[in-house]
C-alpha cells in the first residue's frame, strides 16, 4: 500500500470540493481549481475528508496514487492559503519595476523584458530587486517563476542574475585562481 496514496486528505473550513467522476472541483477563498484526473484512481469525500483509492497494485496504478492524492491536496492547500515563490535580483544594475499586472526586468540586456501575469496568479514587487510569484495553482507559480528566472540565471563565476530567495550559489574560482593552483 502507498504511504502517500493512502493519508487522508482534511478538507478545511470555507473549502468546498466536487467530486464528479475523475474530475475534481476545489473553491475556496483564494479563488477556484479544476482538474481532470486518471479514471482508473476511485476519489471520494466524506464528513469533510478526501480519500483516493487505486484499484489494483500494478505499477501504473501504485505510481498514479500517491501522485493525485499529493495533486488533490496541492489543490486544496492553494485555495486555501496560496503559494508563493519569491525572485530576487543580484547584480549591479539590476532591476524590475511594476507595469500593470506584469513587470518589467532590467537585467543587463540590450532591452527590458516584460513579463505579464496570467490569469489567477498575482506579481508584485518589493523594492527595486525583489519579485514576489502568488496564486493558488502551484503548477503556474512555480511555471512563472522558472521563466522570469530563465530570463538571467545565476552565473556560476560572479553570481549576478534572478535567483529564487535563499538559493545558495556555489562560485567556481576563475581563470586567474585556477592559475594560482598549479
Amino acid at each position: 500500500m502507498s504511504r502517500v496514496g493512502a493519508q487522508p486528505i482534511p478538507v478545511p473550513s470555507g473549502v468546498e470540493v466536487a467530486i464528479s467522476g475523475n474530475e475534481v472541483s476545489v473553491k475556496g477563498p483564494k479563488g477556484a481549481l479544476q482538474q481532470r484526473f486518471d479514471p482508473d484512481m476511485i476519489l471520494s469525500e466524506e464528513n469533510g475528508v478526501v480519500q483516493v483509492g487505486r484499484p489494483t497494485d500494478q505499477r501504473q496504478h501504485r505510481a498514479l496514487h500517491g501522485l493525485t492524492r499529493t495533486l488533490v491536496a496541492n489543490m486544496i492547500q492553494g485555495v486555501n492559503e496560496g503559494y508563493v515563490k519569491t525572485l530576487e535580483l543580484v547584480g549591479i544594475g539590476y532591476r524590475v519595476h511594476q507595469s500593470g499586472k506584469g513587470v518589467s526586468l532590467s537585467v543587463m540586456l540590450s532591452h527590458t523584458v516584460e513579463v505579464e501575469a496570467p490569469p489567477g496568479i498575482e506579481l508584485t514587487v518589493e523594492g527595486t530587486n525583489i519579485v514576489r510569484i502568488s496564486g493558488a495553482d502551484k503548477q503556474a507559480v512555480g511555471h512563472v517563476a522558472a521563466k522570469m528566472r530563465s530570463v538571467r540565471p545565476p552565473n556560476a563565476y560572479t553570481g549576478k542574475g534572478i535567483r529564487y530567495q535563499g538559493q545558495q550559489i556555489k562560485l567556481k574560482p576563475g581563470k586567474s585562481a585556477r592559475r594560482a593552483l598549479e
